[in-house]
């Protein structure tokens, strides 16, 4: 039977179809069509943000929460445009999700119409794939197609251009089982060969490590119970990216902690003295290698990765394996154990003793204070009180505190862990955690931020209270731009150019005007306390947490210098390497 429905009615009826439950979104102009469908029916949930950019991050929240794409509904002109960061966030960190946006009428492209911008022109650098739709015929099988590129493969951004037009005008339904997705198949199955070659050099490697990132996660749960049981069978250690953390339990006794810039003294040693680094997800980021000439370099390097072009194309790997990771680890674990589950015992056993020892150097200690709260310590508390709670989910902004709560914090499972690693973009934390919530309306959510940071998309506090979601803004106020400061202090002459700012509002007073729930804490005592109300408040907060204002994150790997080169905090445990202070070792 023929299904005619309009353009607007096809979009509301396709995204039903890929079984979405939530949209965010903004209305303009150029989308009431489509927003007039999405008030005629109750299947799908519209969340109104503040801004075009919360929209995004917050559907880049749900996805990374749930596994499954999330979709941003905006208008024409600035609508698309303020998308853009978000589409950027996602390309980098491999993030599915569907951005729908409205256009001007087909007739009136190119003639500077009201609200009109070149949004494929603008979005195609930074999307899997971008359509303009022209004809309504075409716009159902488009929405479908868009679901399969976001999703297959090496997960990304797409958007689909909506003139209004096409919304308003009338054509045949398409299907879900009816378009084709021939055209884009990514290879999912590792080549036996290579994979066989991985299994020889485990079986053999003196010093190995697995470094992961967050292909595993993408890669879905079974990914994630693939890499632990690999773990567990070989008793290799492991490392991780900030965009892996939770692929493999913080608890394990593998586990070496988060590797790279801000990354653990033992985790960045063993990635500079391993003889085999198996990289199972991850992209060899500037954030990780450092230095590119001296970034381990007596190792031997394996690259597992579903995207081709990541492959080569900033290390050169000696075993190159295309595939999804659940099925090349699936692959390997079987060859492995058929033949023998062989490994170099006892040079992996001298390989331990060896971190062992890098481990004594306990370099996330830090001076505690009895009059401020030092960063690390809140964070630490946070941990200690929340660690239990299976339910928790924990977002970030970008800067020094993204840092420490990776350091500090520990991650049990996959998708319980959503920052913005690739771009680093500020602002992302907040509307993401809403993202979140949405997604788990019972769970605790938090969003560790700076207030530099929270400040860029503070308007969504009113989304936040508008859908009573109850997420906790953990603000660590330093009244500056930490990481910028940091920076200035070691790697600039102490000149501090613009890191912070005279007129920062009261979060207790702010949080008030906008409904929610305030907590100010500035004394250590009082932190535990503060803490628990915050957790039993039934609704949004922000939490003002007035922390040492120049406080540094340690270890830091200076730009342009290897991981054995590192700088470390005053409180380091040093009998190892012989200095005191920051130093480099």
């Amino acid at each position: 039977m023929t299904r005619l429905m309009s353009g607007a009615k096809m979009v509301v009826q396709a995204l039903k179809d890929q079984g979405v439950d939530t949209v965010f979104g903004y209305p303009g102009g150029a989308v009431l069509p489509i927003y007039d469908e999405v008030f005629q029916q109750n299947d799908i949930r519209h969340i109104l943000v503040r801004h075009e950019q919360g929209a995004v991050h917050a559907a880049e929240g749900y996805a990374r929460s749930t596994g499954k794409p999330g979709v941003a509904l905006v208008t024409s002109g600035p609508g698309a445009t303020n998308a853009v960061t978000g589409l950027t966030d996602a390309l980098m960190d491999s993030i599915p999700i569907i951005v729908l946006t409205g256009q001007v009428p087909t007739f009136m492209i190119g003639s500077d119409a009201f609200q009109e911008a070149d949004t494929v022109g603008i979005t195609r650098p930074c999307t899997k794939h971008n359509w303009l739709v022209k004809d309504t015929a075409e716009l159902s099988g488009i929405i479908h197609q868009a679901f399969h590129v976001a999703t297959a493969g090496r997960p990304g951004p797409v958007l689909v251009d909506i003139p209004k037009d096409v919304q308003f005008a009338s054509a045949e339904y398409m299907t879900k089982n009816k378009v084709k997705t021939n055209h884009y198949q990514p290879r999912t199955k590792g080549d036996l060969d290579q994979i066989t070659a991985l299994v020889e050099a485990l079986e053999t490697a003196e010093r190995p490590v697995f470094y992961t990132g967050g292909g595993v996660i993408n890669s879905g749960t079974s990914a994630s119970q693939l890499l632990r049981e690999l773990v567990e069978a070989t008793q290799f250690p492991i490392t991780s990216t900030l965009m892996g953390l939770g692929a493999y339990p913080a608890s394990g006794k593998n586990w070496l902690g988060m590797l790279g810039m801000h990354g653990l003294y033992e985790a960045n040693l063993v990635m500079h003295d391993c003889d085999l680094m198996i990289n199972i997800g991850a992209r060899f980021d500037d954030r990780i290698t450092g230095r590119l000439d001296a970034f381990s370099p007596n190792s031997r390097k394996a690259h597992i990765d579903i995207d081709p072009s990541s492959i080569n194309k900033v290390i050169r790997v000696d075993i190159p394996i295309i595939g999804d990771i659940a099925h090349v680890l699936e692959d390997l674990l079987n060859i492995w154990k058929a033949r023998g589950r062989k490994t170099n015992s006892a040079a992996l056993k001298s390989w331990w003793s060896e971190i062992e020892e890098w481990k004594k150097v306990r370099c996330l200690d830090f001076k505690p204070s009895a009059k401020t709260i030092k960063p690390q310590h809140a964070l630490m508390r946070l941990e200690e009180l929340t660690k239990n709670r299976k339910d928790r989910f924990i977002c970030t902004e970008v800067g020094q505190h993204q840092m420490w709560a990776a350091q500090y914090l520990g991650f049990e499972d996959p998708n319980h862990w959503m920052t913005s690693g690739g771009l680093g973009t500020m602002g992302y934390g907040f509307p993401a955690s809403i993202g979140v919530q949405m997604a788990h309306p019972e769970a605790l959510v938090i969003n560790v931020a700076g207030e530099a940071s929270w400040l860029m998309n503070m308007q969504e506090m009113g989304t936040a209270v508008q859908y009573r979601l109850p997420v906790k803004q953990f603000i660590l106020n330093n009244e500056r731009l930490g990481m910028v400061r940091q920076w200035q202090e070691l790697l600039h002459g102490e000149r501090y150019s613009h890191s912070w700012s005279e007129a920062l509002p009261d979060f207790v007073k702010l949080a008030e005007a906008f409904g929610a729930k305030g907590i100010l804490c500035k004394d250590p005592d009082d932190l535990d306390d503060a803490i628990m109300e915050m957790l039993a408040y039934d609704g949004p907060v922000i939490f003002d947490c007035l922390v040492e204002k120049h406080e540094n994150c340690f270890p830091m790997i200076p730009s342009g210098e290897p991981h054995n080169k590192m700088l470390l905090g005053e409180a380091t445990t040093k009998d190892a390497i012989g200095s005191s202070g920051a130093v480099m070792v």
